[in-house]
């Protein structure tokens, strides 16, 4: 099994599935937004970023996945990006859980991106945020969506590591795996 997933990164569909899943929470992402006018709030909106670095690994991955070091360095944004997007997803939970027993925290009025990367005013309609910290304006199964991008950003998280570990031994080929 751990071989079988050891040859993954050298094909083209395991990063096409990464792209498209994060591809489709990002637009899932503006549906929310433009679609049932929830405002993304600050941590929201860094989470949408993460997802982009997600994306644009896979990318990386997909067209340098027959090279080290291109497929190394989309390791090692997809884990980043995923393990960044879930510290703020728990923080963002953590804000809920707070407010929910009647306590008072908010978050940043505005996304605080670096000088030389100004998301916010350049994609303003993704970057922007617009909600508030701490509300929980939409569930399923009784769980907020930050709670729901936790379970998302560890799942990346951890198939970008079973996938990292499986690089680092070298596995005999065999047919019936």
């Amino acid at each position: 099994m751990f071989a079988a997933v050891a040859r993954w990164p050298k094909q083209r569909w395991p990063w096409v599935v990464l792209s498209l899943s994060a591809l489709t929470l990002l637009l899932v992402a503006l549906y929310f937004q433009y679609g049932m006018s929830l405002g993304p709030c600050t941590k929201c909106v860094y989470q949408r970023f993460a997802i982009v670095g997600i994306f644009l690994a896979a990318l990386v991955g997909l067209w340098g996945r027959d090279a080290a070091f291109l497929r190394w360095s989309a390791y090692i944004g997809w884990s980043v990006a995923a393990g960044w997007g879930l510290k703020i997803a728990h923080d963002q939970v953590l804000i809920e859980e707070l407010v929910k027993n009647g306590g008072f925290s908010t978050c940043s009025v505005f996304a605080e991106f670096p000088s030389w990367l100004p998301l916010d005013s350049w994609l303003p309609m993704i970057f922007n945020p617009t909600g508030i910290c701490g509300e929980a304006a939409w569930q399923f199964l009784g769980y907020s969506m930050p709670f729901w991008m936790r379970i998302v950003f560890g799942v990346y998280l951890a198939i970008a590591l079973v996938v990292m570990a499986s690089q680092l031994k070298k596995h005999k080929y065999n047919p019936y795996d």
